[in-house]
């Protein structure tokens, strides 16, 4: 351990300290039931760790919902275990005795990050901190100035601080920092002026316009991947991805080398897998247009019922808003009793009512839901999976037909070779495979079977998925309705309490 540390007790971040430091930000009567309730630390949002030593970074994965952390003047030497906290939003670790920026990679919500007086050389590791508006990093040992271009990638940053720093003192420094994050609102505690800014492109141009260039080009190139991705995700929804083209025919050969070695001719399997991959396009069109109608349906019948729900609502309100008057301004304690006695009676009446109603809008989405896998947007799986048998039975025809074709090409290729009568001479491991008739045949057979495999298994992966989505649809919609039933009676039954304490308090009145 450091000389640096012989006069001062290091401290690792452990339950004691993080309930003391919780005790410490509440006030005093939250404090007093804290200690005796305990604390909950996925409650805490705002957490200050300051000026206590803290020398290792630890156990704070409880607090998941955490926003702000404060872990600024302690004599921490790495950043690690923040990890979980995926919520923040503002982190200070300044005056510290951090060498390296890491640990920050799941971060992606932060804002504002301070750095500020450490041992940090180069500003790195930081790529996913994307929201980062507000970045304090003076005070420590960078030297250059290209290390600001690194900068660059943080779209959202507007204040940075840089003071203190070595590179500071070459004095082309704020130049070259506005020119080259042309964004940047405040630099070391000021605003940056407009004529700086001009100043600063005009003389930096030669080295920023191949830069833009370049992050033009590599953000177009991000782009176009993500829609190919995304492009992707639609043919999975579909099924039918890396049916548009040779990919299937492709794989076949893939791993196996003896029948690369030989000729063959992918041109009617791949049409046959491409007529496949529009058919399941345009099946998944439809797919999605029938759940969207199932769910409207859904949509409409609960819509009728909440409308006769708030009807009896409101016409029990109206009736009873001149009975709760009378209750108030009765002449005699017999009359307020009648009264309420009535109005008691209504309580439960429209209680019954509005339970009544649920119990007919669940009974009824209950046989809808259940019946869901005979709707029309299921009925056509049956529709879609023997399009998919019969397209895959095309592929294994044609494999077997590709299969004997080329074993007789083979035989006579062997034939001829033996004979002294090809026309050319073969690759070196071709002949190889041209030594007897088994050896050929073998060949030809196994890279068959290999063939086979591959088209059985796309096909059995079509069908899983076909049946997991249908899986998902028909649970999504019983575990929906079994949320919004408990919803609903959760909200009748406190509507009913909130009536009947109403009355309850107008009898307490009286007395």
């Amino acid at each position: 351990m450091s000389e640096l540390y012989n006069n001062i007790e290091p401290n690792v971040v452990d339950d004691e300290i993080l309930q003391k430091a919780i005790e410490e930000q509440c006030p005093e009567h939250i404090r007093k039931l804290a200690k005796r309730t305990g604390i909950n630390f996925k409650d805490v949002t705002e957490l200050e760790l300051s000026f206590r030593n803290i020398l290792q970074i630890d156990n704070l994965w409880q607090f998941e919902n955490l926003t702000k952390l404060q872990l600024n003047n302690n004599i921490i030497e790495k950043i690690e275990a923040l990890e979980s906290l995926v919520h923040l939003v503002w982190l200070d670790l300044s005056f510290n005795n951090i060498e390296v920026i890491e640990g920050l990679d799941t971060l992606v919500k932060l804002q504002d990050l301070s750095l500020f007086n450490n041992r940090i050389s180069k500003i790195e590791h930081m790529d996913t901190l994307q929201e980062l508006q507000i970045f304090s990093i003076g005070k420590n040992n960078l030297t250059t100035l290209k290390d600001v271009i690194y900068l660059r990638r943080f779209k959202k940053l507007r204040t940075l601080n840089l003071r203190g720093n070595p590179l500071c003192d070459d004095e082309q420094y704020t130049l070259f920092v506005v020119a080259h994050l042309p964004d940047l609102v405040y630099l070391d505690y000021k605003r940056v002026s407009d004529t700086t800014r001009e100043i600063a492109v005009l003389k930096y141009q030669d080295l920023t316009e191949p830069l833009e260039r370049e992050e033009a080009q590599a953000l177009a190139q991000l782009e176009q991947e993500q829609a190919k991705q995304k492009e992707l995700e639609y043919h999975k929804a579909a099924f039918v991805e890396y049916l548009n083209g040779s990919f299937l025919f492709d794989s076949m050969y893939a791993e196996d080398t003896e029948a690369a070695k030989l000729a063959y001719l992918p041109g009617e399997f791949v049409s046959v897998c491409e007529n496949l991959f529009n058919y399941g396009l345009k099946e998944h069109e439809k797919r999605e247009a029938e759940v969207s109608d199932f769910y409207e349906s859904l949509h409409e019948a609960l819509t009728a019922n909440q409308q006769e729900g708030r009807k009896l609502i409101l016409d029990f309100e109206n009736r009873n808003k001149r009975r709760l008057y009378e209750i108030r301004n009765a002449s005699s304690y017999d009359i307020a009793e009648s009264k309420q006695a009535e109005y008691k009676e209504d309580i439960l009446q429209l209680s019954d009512a509005l339970m009544t109603l649920e119990m007919l809008i669940a009974d009824q989405l209950e046989v809808r839901v259940k019946h869901v896998p005979v709707r029309p947007h299921i009925q056509n799986m049956g529709a879609f999976s023997l399009t998919i048998f019969s397209t895959i039975t095309q592929c294994r025809d044609l494999e077997n037909r590709h299969h004997e074709e080329l074993l007789d090409i083979s035989i006579t290729t062997l034939e001829k070779s033996v004979k002294n009568e090809l026309d050319e001479d073969l690759p070196a491991d071709v002949q190889m495979l041209l030594v007897d008739k088994n050896t050929i045949v073998n060949a030809v057979n196994a890279s068959h079977g290999i063939h086979l495999l591959k088209i059985d298994k796309r096909e059995s992966d079509i069908l899983s998925n076909t049946y997991r989505w249908q899986t998902s649809v028909t649970e999504k919609a019983v575990q929906n309705e079994i949320n919004r039933n408990r919803e609903r009676v959760g909200e009748i039954i406190q509507y009913i309490d909130n009536l009947q304490e109403e009355l309850d308090n107008l009898r307490d009145l009286e007395d």
